[in-house]
């Protein structure tokens, strides 16, 4: 079982997840970077541009994630170095001070509030996150343009590159689909329809929002919420429920045509036929 909780450190999330009989869920992208303890280790997983399915055998994990762009400052290393990857801790760091932080995370009675503290401590002795990361990371995140992004904050194309990548770990293209994938996901979890999240989180329309959903997760955007709305997709398209030979349009989706032709067994969604 997943569960998290805010931080003391500002922006970071305290979580654990305690495998509980249920297959695990994937780790989808979110433009953060986590320490982990798991099984006697420390471990550090890095910016994911696509879902992470975890493999081996089911164990217990805790993690601080850290809010993007915050993490390499504190590490000390680029974000796009880890980029698709977890790593062990004693990669990063000299082995002595890692051995003494096992050790001190091993014998606390709390294991979370002991990792937690580690990144405390950590923050402490490092300088405060630069905060043109931040306002890139927000403005990125509510849907601002690259190019108007970039203007803003006073920075060129290349400079606003070089900087997204070190901080996130990928360009500022990749890193406004991720966060556009995370403020997608928000509103469909809070019942918000498909099509309506797609206008809202900055998608083109509901066919753009699917792509990208399958690719940046590798699984349809209903599969992801536990089948939670309702709607027939093919190939991406949402065409409604044929109810007795009628073809009811999905909520919230103006302007498509349906058509049943043979008896009610094909469907044509703006005189496309999309099969039996």
């Amino acid at each position: 079982m997943y569960q998290e909780r805010g931080s003391r450190l500002a922006g970071a999330v305290v979580w654990t997840n305690v495998p509980d009989g249920a297959r695990p869920g994937p780790v989808l992208p979110d433009g953060c970077m986590d320490l982990m303890w798991s099984a006697g280790r420390l471990l550090v997983a890095g910016p994911d541009t696509r879902a992470h399915v975890p493999d081996g055998p089911a164990v217990p994990f805790t993690g601080v994630r850290f809010p993007p762009g915050t993490a390499p400052a504190l590490l000390g290393v680029p974000a796009h170095e880890l980029r698709d990857r977890r790593v062990d801790l004693a990669d990063l760091w000299p082995a002595p001070v890692v051995r003494r932080l096992r050790d001190r995370i091993a014998a606390a009675p709390g294991t979370a509030a002991a990792l937690e503290e580690v990144a405390l401590e950590r923050a402490a002795g490092t300088d405060p996150p630069d905060p043109l990361l931040r306002e890139m990371a927000e403005a990125l995140g509510a849907g601002r343009p690259v190019a108007a992004t970039a203007d803003g904050l006073g920075l060129g194309a290349r400079q606003l590159h070089r900087r997204s990548l070190a901080a996130f770990g990928y360009g500022p293209k990749t890193l406004a689909r991720v966060l556009r994938l995370q403020r997608a996901l928000a509103l469909a979890r809070a019942g918000v329809p498909f099509a309506q999240t797609a206008a809202r989180a900055g998608f083109a329309d509901q066919a753009h929002l699917a792509r990208d959903v399958r690719q940046l997760t590798g699984m349809p955007l209903r599969e992801l919420l536990g089948g939670g709305q309702r709607a027939e997709e093919v190939d991406a398209v949402a065409v409604g429920v044929v109810d007795h030979g009628v073809a009811h349009p999905p909520e919230g989706v103006p302007g498509l045509e349906f058509a049943v032709v043979s008896g009610g067994h094909e469907v044509v969604v703006d005189g496309v036929d999309v099969g039996r």
